[in-house]
């Protein structure tokens, strides 16, 4: 059996001289005193020494092993995640979209709604602002004064003057397919609003 002293043990086990004495006072390497000098006896060192290289080992092993199952934990964690977020992208997307489709279903409804009050009302709602305007544009008759001309009642509807010269064109051929609601005078379209609806020429 050989014998080691402490300074020895310590380079032998790669550690310092404390964890040696500490080695001796829990037992896990027999300690020789002769002459009041403490010795290691290194067979038990070495068997010591085995026995904890296998216990590192399997520790070793299942620190791995525990890597391995959080790293799969983490990346079904992060799917999930991943899922949930596409998911709740994906809601938000449809809310926006229903909430703009019901804006754009109002809004029809609010611009038909005043069209036909425009359109069916105009002389009643603003009489006097017809009659301003169809006495500066000529009436046809001043029998018949609910008479006004297309480009009196197109400007009192505020249009661009795109939709205005399309809204004219619809008009003109209407007139020249003798549509009983227009009537012409002096190359001028008259229309009487307050007794004929207009819609589909709009």
């Amino acid at each position: 059996m050989r014998k080691m002293t402490i300074a020895e043990a310590a380079e032998y086990f790669n550690v310092s001289k404390e964890a040696i004495h500490n080695r001796i006072r829990r037992g896990s390497l027999d300690c020789i005193v002769e002459n009041g000098v403490k010795y290691v006896a290194v067979e038990s060192a070495k068997g010591t020494s085995s026995a904890n290289a296998v216990s590192d080992s399997r520790y070793t092993q299942y620190i791995e092993q525990e890597n391995v199952r959080l790293r799969e934990k983490v990346d079904i964690l992060e799917k999930e995640t991943t899922r949930l977020r596409d998911q709740r992208e994906q809601m938000l997307i449809d809310e926006r979209i229903k909430i703009e489709q019901v804006y754009k279903e109002r809004d029809a409804q609010l611009r038909s709604v005043l069209h036909v009050v425009a359109t069916k009302f105009l002389s009643h709602v603003n009489t006097d602002t017809v009659m301003e305007e169809a006495i500066n544009a000529d009436i046809v008759d001043t029998e018949i004064e609910e008479w006004v001309t297309l480009k009196s009642f197109l400007k009192l509807k505020r249009l661009k003057e795109k939709e205005k010269k399309q809204i004219k064109n619809r008009f003109k051929s209407a007139a020249q397919s003798e549509d009983e609601r227009l009537c012409i005078r002096e190359d001028k379209i008259y229309l009487n609003p307050s007794q004929y609806d207009y819609t589909d020429l709009l």
